[in-house]
């Protein structure tokens, strides 16, 4: 079983840059499949960018495609977001989550099928 822990989060001007981190422990970030999620208030949580165990195949919502970057340290064992020119609309606190990479790429963008969560890192985009 892994556990992560998000950090990076922030107040950031608009048109600014943040770089988010997810620490996993417990196990390597090899075996898993990992997903970025997001949740502003009064909403749901929504996907925003994938990477599969490898980091060879990485995925993104069309609205932060040209914006953000989905990466992986197997090394130090975590995964980030670098997210830049932001926009008011990325304001929401980002979860990671995980599952386990034989899922491969099924329904990635569904977050009722990752088992494993992050407490969540706050994201403000301000004037």
């Amino acid at each position: 079983q892994v556990h992560l822990v998000e950090s990076g989060g922030g107040v950031v001007q608009a048109g600014g840059s943040l770089r988010l981190s997810c620490a996993a422990s417990g196990d390597t970030v090899r075996n898993y499949f990992m997903t970025w999620f997001r949740q502003a208030p009064g909403k749901e949580r929504y996907f925003v960018a994938s990477i599969d165990w490898s980091g060879g195949s990485t995925f993104y919502t069309d609205s932060v495609k040209s914006r953000v970057a989905i990466s992986r340290d197997n090394a130090k064992n975590t995964w980030y977001l670098q997210m830049s020119n932001l926009e008011f609309d990325d304001t929401a606190v980002y979860y990671c989550a995980a599952r386990s990479k034989f899922f491969g790429q099924n329904s990635y963008k569904n977050r009722r099928s990752y088992p494993y969560w992050g407490q969540g890192t706050q994201v403000t985009v301000s004037s």
